[in-house]
């Protein structure tokens, strides 16, 4: 195929039009991994409180690798001299950052594999593309595994201000509905710059970052940590727990070959090989709830009631307080269910438990937001704001959550 065929062009509803640069990346689209993601949903099961939170991690991704193109037009204006290999390298490392997520985003890896984090599934899936396309992408491994010398390359990809917030927030709060998210990502972008291998932003740009940091605790505490999408997300992990533990026993479950084979096996870091890989990449949200909606009529108590709650969102209660959750409550949810229906304390476990949420909105501990005065002095975003707020945006706050139900029919 002509390399001009490749350089297609994406509407996207929130920056318009996204270009693809180069017939590299063009390939990288076009491969089954990453068209994966457009079955991959980049919010899990928000939407069961958003409706039109329905993007996926595919949109995200393009919409990231947009920003990262503008941010190196900015840079190379600047004076920060990048080769056209570095520039690939950032585009395809940003590209792929998330190519790793399973279904609903996060709820696998709490679920059906054991410690193995979607960071390390990317990583997984880039060294296989690596193999595929004769070595293209070893330099964005390296920018991606925090490797590459040119430290602030790989700030553009993971850090307090880089390509990943600066779409996530801005898509998630279009798709959400909730204008205080909505970010100005552009000009965030217009005012990065580089000093001494890091990234800082330029003193013009202090209250766009005060900006940034402020909807992104808007967004966790009412997006992201909503409590009826927390209690939907840990729905869906305890279904797949429930799911593990039945096929386990020699229960016979029906579902697809690629979610047969996770809750069938033990998978860890260890084991997770290229055979755990080909088939990770065939599961997403389709086998999930094509799965529940076979499961919701399973004679098993357990799974049946968790699918239907979520199939029907007839979910969970869920109080949430400042305090840690009394032991005494917990225990008198969880008597009455098993009164109530007569089942084990194993088996109401499944439907009263407990857990937190900690939102920092600024973690400066590991990583600052550097702000460049004109006089070239460089200082974290908390001493450079006079906002007084900042400060406290960098402390975590913890709630806590029990949840039970509110009426359970027996199947």
């Amino acid at each position: 195929m002509p390399t001009n065929n490749k350089l297609k062009i994406f509407n996207d509803p929130i920056y318009g039009f996204i270009t693809i640069p180069n017939s590299l990346i063009f390939d990288i689209i076009q491969h089954k991994y990453f068209q994966r993601l457009r079955r991959i949903s980049q919010m899990g099961l928000s939407y069961l409180v958003y409706p039109g939170a329905h993007h996926t991690r595919f949109h995200h991704a393009l919409g990231c690798m947009h920003l990262m193109q503008k941010a190196v037009n900015v840079l190379s204006f600047k004076g920060v001299a990048l080769s056209e290999d570095e520039e690939n390298g950032l585009l395809i490392a940003i590209l792929l950052h998330d190519i790793g997520h399973g279904p609903f985003s996060h709820a696998m890896e709490h679920s059906i594999v054991n410690d193995v984090s979607h960071e390390e599934i990317s990583l997984r899936f880039m060294e296989e593309l690596n193999a595929e396309f004769n070595g293209s992408l070893t330099l964005a491994i390296s920018i991606f595994k925090r490797e590459y010398p040119r430290q602030f390359m790989c700030e553009l990809i993971s850090s307090q201000l880089d390509m990943d917030r600066a779409d996530y927030l801005k898509r998630d709060s279009f798709y959400t509905g909730v204008a205080e998210g909505n970010i100005n990502s552009e000009r965030l972008i217009t005012m990065l710059n580089v000093v001494d291998d890091q990234l800082v932003v330029e003193e013009k740009g202090i209250l766009s970052v005060e900006k940034f940091l402020i909807a992104r605790r808007f967004m966790y505490w009412q997006v992201y940590m909503h409590k009826t999408g927390v209690v939907a997300e840990q729905l869906l992990m305890e279904t797949l727990k429930r799911a593990k533990e039945l096929v386990q026993q020699g229960i016979k479950l029906n579902c697809s070959d690629a979610l047969f084979y996770f809750l069938l096996s033990e998978i860890n870091s260890e084991n997770f090989n290229s055979e755990t890989l080909a088939v990770f990449s065939k599961l997403d949200d389709y086998d999930i709830i094509a799965a529940m909606k076979e499961w919701q009529n399973h004679e098993d108590f357990v799974l049946s009631n968790l699918c239907r709650m979520i199939l029907d969102r007839n979910l969970l209660k869920v109080k949430l307080k400042n305090k840690p959750i009394n032991n005494s409550d917990l225990k008198m949810h969880a008597e009455a269910l098993i009164k109530k229906h007569n089942i084990t304390e194993h088996e109401a476990s499944y439907f009263v438990f407990y857990g937190e949420l900690i939102n920092q909105a600024y973690q400066n501990k590991f990583q600052k937001i550097n702000i460049l005065f004109k006089s070239g002095k460089i200082k974290d975003i908390v001493k450079a704001s006079d906002q007084l707020n900042l400060k406290a945006l960098s402390k975590p706050i913890t709630k806590y959550y029990m949840c039970y139900p509110k009426n359970l029919n027996s199947t």
